[in-house]
């Protein structure tokens, strides 16, 4: 039995990409040596560059009448941790997230980010006590693309299930499923240790 305490937006990200991320994260205890890979450091200095720069006309754009920057979060209950780009303050006292990617918009929010606004949205909901209705993503490689994306009751539950099912792997120390689409496997840092 694993005692294993909190889990991050990011490691829901990878359970989501593939369910044995989480089961060689945090049962094997085996890094991802993600530095490797030069488009994700390269996303990281962007990342960085755009934390300071446009912020305001984005925030303008998304409705913000007050914003917090790089803020931790955490919850005891959902027992997750978080550090969220900017939660906006809107003008019908809620609030939302606001996540840079260094990615292209693709005409779609990918399920990976989906969820782990999601999940910001929760941690916001818990720590501020304030509803939250929707989430904004902004694509760096696109011109600053600023995408909404709606955040309903429904999604909220479903994240909390995804909680669960990565804390059953957890503390059963059980080896998951592969990813349903092989393809993902190409990509993959555990490609070389795993059984597919």
């Amino acid at each position: 039995m694993n005692d294993f305490q909190f889990i991050t937006p990011s490691e829901v990200m990878e359970y989501l990409f593939c369910p044995r991320f989480v089961y060689y994260m945090n049962i094997l205890k085996i890094e991802q040596h993600e530095h490797r890979r030069t488009l994700v450091n390269k996303g990281r200095d962007i990342h960085k560059l755009k934390m300071v720069q446009n912020k305001e006309y984005l925030r303008k754009k998304a409705g913000a009448i007050d914003k917090l920057t790089d803020v931790y979060l955490s919850s005891e209950k959902l027992k997750l941790v978080g550090k969220v780009d900017e939660v906006l303050f809107l003008a019908d006292g809620s609030a939302a997230p606001l996540d840079y990617k260094y990615a292209f918009w693709e005409n779609k929010v990918y399920k990976t980010l989906k969820y782990q606004q999601i999940l910001y949205a929760l941690l916001i909901m818990e720590n501020f006590q304030v509803p939250v209705y929707k989430a904004f993503i902004v694509y760096t490689r696109s011109q600053n693309h600023l995408e909404e994306l709606a955040i309903t009751p429904k999604m909220l539950d479903k994240a909390k299930l995804i909680l669960d099912e990565i804390f059953m792997i957890i503390n059963l120390e059980k080896y998951p499923k592969p990813a349903k689409a092989k393809r993902k496997c190409l990509d993959c840092t555990y490609r070389n240790l795993c059984s597919v």
